[in-house]
């Protein structure tokens, strides 16, 4: 039950952030990632020494292995950063949401594709659904839904780096953002020294505070999920996933008040079905384990 509480309060905190990222929509979606990379590392530094992890981290950093591809997956961590802030900015969170129902298709045909895992029937079918839902939106609008494809390719290509060179969430996380600052102190360090700054940090009081407190909010629900998934089955983690993109999709609408034309609530309804077919199939993949465990 614990576990289970900690995994909703995860996915919570990671479905309210578009309503913290539109506190910051006055300010660069460049300069808001870039501090949100800053006191990220800050963060998990703190908690990661407090966590008695210090070990495992320098064994990390002595491994070049594990920094290439850290160096890699910081790369897709922060494409997903920015094209999200920026969304959120311009108003685009059901996109956003979007991106994040069919992540979890974009992970498992990934997965097919690059490292031969089984798929069941139905979740091969669900992604063929999902592949409708995207051509859907290019007939209907005459567009890629870009902000959504964007999304869940770079958190797809993340999550597939860190599965094939698996590192905690907290530990993974401070290289990753050790990777990126040199780029964030060059572009400060260039926009301090230019004549027209767009630099918003220290201008007021509230929006500092935000954009200090948007790192230590990115490693909160990670600290979570990595304290859910010692608990509980992680069948029930996955189901519980899709209370992140439901929230975004909730107050997209329902707070944000974002235009919701009809033609995207078709959208919606192909990657909701797809959405229950993965769920359907992981499930029963997992009871063909279980049954197999059993007869051993």
């Amino acid at each position: 039950m614990q576990g289970l509480i900690l995994a909703i309060l995860a996915y919570t905190i990671w479905g309210l952030f578009p309503l913290f990222f539109s506190y910051l929509s006055h300010v660069s979606p460049i300069e808001v990632t870039a501090h949100r990379i800053i006191w990220s590392l800050v963060a998990t530094l703190t908690v990661g020494l407090a966590l008695k992890r210090g070990k495992h981290l320098w064994e990390a950093l002595h491994n070049k292995t594990t920094l290439l591809w850290l160096g890699a997956s910081a790369v897709f961590i922060a494409i997903n950063w920015l094209v999200y802030i920026w969304a959120v900015g311009q108003h685009r969170v059901l996109e956003a949401s979007l991106g994040y129902f069919i992540m979890p298709l974009v992970s498992l045909l990934m997965g097919r594709l690059l490292l031969k895992e089984s798929l069941h029937p139905l979740q091969a079918i669900a992604g063929g659904i999902a592949f409708l839902a995207v051509l859907w939106e290019l007939w209907s609008f005459g567009s890629l839904p870009w902000v959504g494809v964007v999304l869940s390719f770079a958190f797809a290509f993340y999550g597939l780096i860190r599965k094939i060179h698996p590192i905690d969430g907290i530990n993974g996380l401070t290289i990753e953002a050790l990777w990126l600052m040199p780029f964030v102190i060059l572009w400060i360090g260039w926009q301090a020294n230019s004549g027209e700054s767009i630099l918003q940090f220290g201008h007021d009081t509230t929006t500092t505070v935000l954009l200090i407190s948007s790192g230590f909010l990115t490693a909160l629900p990670l600290v979570l999920f990595a304290m859910a998934t010692r608990r509980i089955n992680l069948s029930i983690v996955g189901f519980i996933m899709y209370l992140n993109p439901t929230i975004q999709f909730l107050i997209g609408v329902y707070v944000l008040d974002e235009h919701f034309p009809q033609a995207r609530l078709v959208t919606f309804i192909l990657v909701w079905l797809a959405m229950l077919l993965f769920m359907l199939g992981m499930w029963q993949q997992q009871k063909q384990k279980q049954a197999a465990i059993k007869t051993d």
